[in-house]
């Protein structure tokens, strides 16, 4: 009987280590996901900004017979464009003249006064009272270049401080 009682023993530990050990043994994970979309949106509108390193060009006296085109005080003027638009849009930069150089009622037309340009894009030009084309890009970006003014000298200006407003024009459409 002590076999009977021995193989019984053994069964109910059996029967308790069957039932016990996978309790005690960590339980296999079963994966478990989930997903979810952000969408990034961004709004990108045109934008057009202009850098002119002065405010004010000045040309000094000369002898006409010794300087045909007075060199402004302030050359080299330095211009930064910047613009944000199409790839494929134009971007343009114009200069106006509000009248001619003026000293009371003395006056040295506008045409006198010409530029040189320099830098990708930016052109050579004459002032005048009508919008005149001093730069042309195409697409975004930032541009750099310079503006060197002149006036063309002469004995027949009447002496006088003459002064006259520009206009520099950026345009993105």
């Amino acid at each position: 009987m002590k076999e009977a009682e021995r193989m019984k023993t053994i069964s109910f530990i059996l029967i308790v280590l069957t039932t016990m050990v996978p309790s005690l043994l960590p339980e296999k994970s079963h994966a478990s996901s989930d997903t979810k979309t952000l969408v990034i949106n961004a709004k990108i509108d045109k934008v057009a900004k202009l850098i002119v390193d002065t405010n004010t060009v000045t040309f000094p006296n000369m002898d006409p017979d010794e300087t045909k085109q007075i060199p402004a005080v302030q050359n080299d003027v330095k211009v930064t464009v910047k613009a944000r638009t199409g790839s494929s849009s134009p971007v343009s930069l114009n200069i106006i003249a509000d009248g001619d150089l003026t000293c009371g009622s003395d006056m040295i037309p506008i045409q006198n006064v010409t530029w040189q340009g320099s830098g990708s894009g930016f052109l050579n030009g004459t002032l005048s009272k009508s919008s005149v084309l001093a730069g042309s890009w195409t697409g975004s970006g930032v541009r750099q270049g310079t503006f060197r003014y002149f006036l063309n000298n002469s004995w027949n200006y009447q002496k006088g401080e003459y002064q006259v407003t520009v206009t520099y024009i950026l345009t993105v459409p």
